[in-house]
């Protein structure tokens, strides 16, 4: 199973992907798997090129086309004469383009005491180049629509730019120029701000976070001493404060030439444009010294490795790791499709020995798998009172179970299944693409790997399945990790046996000794930034639209681009209708839905959806339930059978219920660990007072889930799940004729009254106040700044020009908010503001995870920036705003997904599909004056709440010199002590000490500050 299938339940218990980093540790460069589509002939065309160059020295490797219906990448490959590699695929359907420079370069490059240097190296190159200002990268990507990141795991390294087809050379230009260009550009002052926003990330991402160790843990005891996969790519906080400067500039010089690096784009290009941008600007660029390619011994373990750790979460954790095979091994089909069946989802193995019998609130199994190696995982988070040595236990009966049953046929047919709809829907964007590209050109030498992907897979037999298990797993010894709660040492799996010894490592000699730093000579001038064409033409979607008798609203689009279709179904109410003592039925009745109905049991229907490849979620929101559904469209009829059956004859299963209550029980629980939980959770109730059900987290308190029953549940569904208020969004290859034949069950669908809340008044307080909670041990302060503004969703009116003029304080990633806090100060890997609004009133927020010591200062610097920015803007901060949003429109139609969001937001919100010509000419219009009287009427420095969750040792003493009373609470909320009036009362923030600010998203950007990948800059 791939581990992304888990994100639903991890909600449900207050957790993500990103809280559970040792659970989604596959690495980021490894392309999706294929499925079991079967092209119509097995090898697309590939043209091998004459040894003739163009006049500018690129020499065509391959030209591989592509015929209708085949899952193939088209694209043409060059090589520069400096090594560079060219990979360059055209595709028309949308205004924009990728560029993707992924360097063969990763943690695996690095040695025992200068861990972390590549992931550091990442963060540098966002810091400006020769003809590229200090913090410009970002600036002028964003600036033109675009957006940017970059990532580094153990084996490669890349940046990317999406960016709209007119700005194609501007990123060309910024890529070439932090290439070829850089090292004058990294200063001491530089380097000091990004190490602080390394250990930053570090303590957001892993120190801070629950489980966040567990892989440190992993691959110190899987591989041996010294192996580079045997730290984790963040590397470790002793090793960057040994690190300088010059350390930093031999990693460039080493690894960072144009012979070890890929240079990919797609989109909306002319290929012999591209090629000749790419030999003007990176074609002087110097070749670097040769990179051989690296081999290792897989690790081998002669007996089981047990290692544990204490960390302060609620379930106990076990993990189960064997070492497996690299990336591109013939094996790697087989053991995906073994770990599919052994803990992919409810028809696994682990599921019915560990979920179904609640001995654990998640099981799973996966395989990963890196250029040097690979991993076999189980893992399990158990109830809180297990002890691991029976998880243990049920782990082997499970691996047991499997060598006595083995594989059948059924489940290798839903593997091929499911990973065909994967890959399909992996193409649907030009970043998808192009990443596939990227990746397979850096670690095989080939782009074109696809066919052979498909080719195994087709060829993928029960036999290879139960072979690679009895070569990998069957008698095979493992590393068991165990990570229990503070004080529960005693529930380990079994005492820690295993520490990698020293003896015999030699440091590796990468050739550092001796390295130039050797400028390329131009014949045109590098500093001037490349001007822009035209601005494309962003053609909205056209649209067709129904009503049924019974109410349902139905807006859809026809997009060719694929033979897939997305809906998306939309039902009005959601947590908002609860009363307080039913809290959280909302989310327990959608977590019902998604078990069985009248005709399939929760484990059957689960197996139907597999079998084509689909996907049919429930969800409840504050303001909405939604129903996704995603298939192949040659299963569409098939899918919306199982649709019918899930949304309109759900089974109510008690058996299902208990469970569902249950382990919702101990997500409610288990929210008392997380310092991000606890600061959202007291804002809320500041927010919205003690009787509004948005004071209340949408997944329940123990009391109101604990009173829940299953007629509870089925009285909200009967109740609450109409036609009446709901509306469905399409998104197919197929036109209206051929869809909404298919829909014909729903409009049996019987529609009831319902009426929906009235949003109620903002409240606000009279004065600003600091709310703290005290987390001990952690690593990070989270800080929430804000208050509910009286501002609904509005697409032309006020709460869209307050979205604009916030872009410029907390939105973008070069905001004042975030260039202070982050690359100013180093306080933190990310802060951010926004308007939140929908039917109902929303909030604005300002937020960050900081550095503990740093907690009063970031309050300080929050609350500057925020009354700083009622004084007004400047005339180059609107014209970046104007830019920047103004041209993000090509961006924002592109996959089905946003097609469908775009449908459902015109009827959600009641708007024309030309409200985005409106807004257009808004921003337009836009002036400093405008952007100046929105901050001061919706941004009161004087009357916000301020909470701030963190260790009080190291957090809370500073904060009462700030001048707001300050207000400690239990992390549910209640009053530890009076609150202490401060020396003096502000009526506005205290003015700062200077400077402005600071893997994902939140429009804001370039660098996403949610963590969806790691590194990044």
């Amino acid at each position: 199973m791939k581990v992304r299938a888990l994100y639903p339940w991890l909600c449900g218990l207050g957790l993500t992907f990103s809280t559970l980093p040792a659970l989604a540790q596959q690495p980021a460069a490894k392309p999706l798997k294929p499925n079991g589509a079967k092209p119509t002939t097995p090898k697309p065309p590939t043209v091998k090129a004459a040894p003739t160059a163009t006049a500018g020295g690129a020499r065509l490797i391959e030209k591989v086309t592509q015929k209708p219906g085949e899952l193939v990448i088209p694209y043409s490959k060059y090589v520069l004469p400096n090594g560079l590699t060219l990979v360059v695929t055209e595709d028309h359907s949308d205004p924009l383009v990728h560029v993707d420079v992924t360097y063969h370069v990763g943690s695996a490059r690095e040695q025992i005491g200068k861990s972390g240097f590549a992931h550091f190296f990442e963060h540098m190159m966002f810091q400006g180049s020769d003809h590229v200002g200090d913090q410009q990268h970002f600036k002028l990507v964003t600036a033109a629509g675009g957006t940017l990141n970059g990532s580094t795991n153990q084996d490669r390294t890349n940046y990317y730019e999406t960016v709209p087809s007119n700005q194609l050379e501007t990123a060309l230009w910024l890529e070439a120029d932090r290439m070829g260009f850089l090292l004058d550009a990294v200063s001491q002052k530089k380097f000091e701000i990004q190490r602080a926003t390394v250990k930053n990330e570090r303590g957001q991402n892993y120190d801070n976070r629950p489980y966040g160790l567990a892989s440190e843990y992993i691959v110190k005891t899987l591989y041996p001493y010294g192996h580079p996969y045997s730290w984790l790519t963040i590397g470790y906080l002793s090793d960057l404060d040994k690190s300088d400067v010059n350390d930093l500039k031999n990693f460039f010089l080493r690894w960072y030439g144009p012979n070890n690096a890929t240079l990919t784009v797609g989109g909306d290009v002319n290929t012999a444009q591209v090629v000749k941008e790419v030999e003007k600007y990176f074609g002087p660029i110097k070749r670097g010294p040769a990179v051989p390619v690296q081999k290792l011994p897989e690790p081998v373990i002669t007996a089981d490795r047990y290692v544990s750790y204490e960390d302060n979460v609620r379930f106990p954790m076990l993990q189960m790791v064997f070492p497996t095979v690299p990336h591109g091994n013939p094996d790697e089909t087989a053991l995906d499709a073994l770990a599919d069946i052994i803990g992919g989802g409810k028809t696994s193995l682990l599921y019915k020995n560990l979920v179904k019998s609640q001995k654990a609130v998640q099981a799973s199994a996966y395989q990963s798998n890196s250029e040097l190696g690979g991993q076999f995982t189980l893992v399990a988070l158990d109830v809180p009172t297990t002890r691991l040595d029976s998880t243990e236990a049920i782990f082997r009966k499970t691996l047991a179970e499997f060598q006595k049953t083995g594989p059948t046929d059924e489940q290798v047919a839903r593997f091929k299944a499911s990973t065909e709809a994967q890959l399909i829907n992996g193409l649907s964007s030009v970043s998808g693409k192009v990443s596939q590209l990227a990746a397979n050109q850096t670690f095989f030498g080939n782009p074109n790997r696809l066919p052979k992907e498909l080719k195994d897979l087709r060829a993928l037999t029960k036999a290879d399945v139960q072979r690679v298990y009895d070569k990998y797993i069957r008698g095979k010894h493992a590393v068991i990790l165990s990570v229990v709660p503070k004080g529960k040492a005693a529930d380990v799996a079994a005492k820690d046996n295993y520490t990698a010894s020293p003896a015999g490592y030699v440091a590796p000699n990468y050739g550092y000794d001796g390295l130039k730093y050797v400028k390329a000579t131009d014949t045109f001038d590098r500093s001037k930034q490349p001007a822009a064409g035209a601005n494309p033409v962003v053609k909205v979607p056209a649209i067709w639209q129904d009503k049924l008798a019974n109410g349902l609203k139905v807006i859809g689009t026809k997009n060719t681009e694929l033979p897939v279709s997305t809906m998306l179904l939309t039902i009005e109410g959601g947590h908002r209708l609860e009363t307080m003592n039913k809290a959280g039925i909302a989310s327990l009745t959608a977590q019902m839905l998604n078990e069985g109905s009248e005709k399939y049991t929760s484990e059957e229907m689960s197996a139907a959806l597999d079998r084509l490849g689909s996907t049919v979620q429930v969800f409840a929101g504050d303001d909405n339930t939604t129903v996704y559904v995603q298939t192949l469209t040659k299963n569409l009829p098939a899918t919306l059978a199982l649709l019918d059956q899930r949304l309109l004859h759900p089974r109510f299963d008690q058996g299902d219920f208990d469970r569902l209550k249950q382990r919702t029980l101990q997500g409610i629980a288990n929210q008392v660990t997380q310092p991000v939980t606890i600061a959202n959770n007291e804002y809320a109730r500041l927010l919205y007072g003690s009787n509004d059900i948005m004071s209340v987290p949408s997944i329940g308190t123990t009391a109101s889930v604990t009173s829940l029953t299953l007629d509870d549940v089925k009285q909200f569904y009967q109740q609450y799940y109409s036609p009446s208020v709901s509306f469905l969004t399409v998104v197919s290859d197929q036109d209206q004729a051929a869809v909404e034949p298919a829909l014909g069950f729903l409009k049996s669908w019987q529609a009831k009254p319902v009426t929906l809340p009235v949003a109620s008044a903002a409240a606000q307080p009279d004065k600003t106040k600091i709310y703290f909670i005290d987390k001990p041990g952690a690593a990070q302060s989270e800080i929430r700044v804000g208050y509910l503004t009286g501002l609904p969703y509005d697409a032309t009116g006020d709460y869209y020009k307050a979205y604009l003029s916030n872009y410029l304080l907390g939105g973008a990633f070069n905001s004042r908010i975030n260039l202070n806090l982050r690359e100013n100060k180093g306080y933190t890997y990310g802060a951010r503001s926004g308007y939140q609004g929908t039917r109902y009133f929303g909030p604005y927020t300002a937020q960050a995870g900081v550095r503990a010591d740093a907690t009063a200062a970031s309050v300080k610097e929050f609350m500057s920036e925020i009354q700083n920015y009622r004084n007004g803007i400047s005339d180059e901060e609107l014209a970046f705003l104007q830019s920047s949003v103004g041209q993000s429109d090509a961006l924002r139609y592109e996959t089905g997904q946003q097609k469908a969001g775009f449908l459902a937001r015109l009827v959600e919100y009641n708007l024309q599909p030309d409200y985005v010509n409106q807004q257009s000419t808004i921003l337009k219009a836009l002036k400093k004056e405008d952007v100046q009287a929105s901050a001061q009427k919706y941004l009161p420095a004087d009357k916000m709440y301020i909470v701030v969750v963190g260790d009080r040792a190291k957090a809370f003493p500073a904060l009462g010199e700030l001048g707001y009373d300050v207000q400690e609470l239990t992390a549910d909320g209640q009053p530890v002590v009076a609150a202490a009036p401060a020396a003096a009362t502000p009526t506005a923030a205290p003015a700062a000490d200077a400077l402005p600010d600071g893997k994902v998203k939140t429009e804001e950007n370039g660098r996403k500050i949610k963590t969806k990948k790691k590194g990044g800059a």
